[in-house]
């Protein structure tokens, strides 16, 4: 049994993050000259492409749901018994 929910979008999004961050630390430490050009590429990209990814597993798990739910309902429903009787 798992935890929580597994968010694969949230992981892109940290990972974007990271990617950022790592720039801005070569260039602070002169290893690479980071261009301005750099920072909106990676942020944008970064962000549309978490997303995509939140959308995606939003309606896998949205469609996994739906499938076990109407797996577990093969019984007949309870107005069908005749012990609700309706008026």
């Amino acid at each position: 049994m798992l935890r929580h929910e597994i968010r694969p979008g949230r992981a892109v999004a940290g990972l974007t993050m990271l990617a950022l961050a790592g720039g801005y630390a070569a260039d602070a430490a002169g290893a690479w000259n980071v261009p301005w050009t750099f920072t909106a590429p990676v942020l944008f990209g970064g962000l549309g492409l978490s997303a995509a990814v939140t959308w995606l597993s939003y309606r896998l798990r949205r469609r996994r749901d739906a499938r076990k739910a109407s797996a577990e309902n093969s019984a007949a429903p309870a107005s069908s018994s005749g012990s609700q009787a309706m008026r």
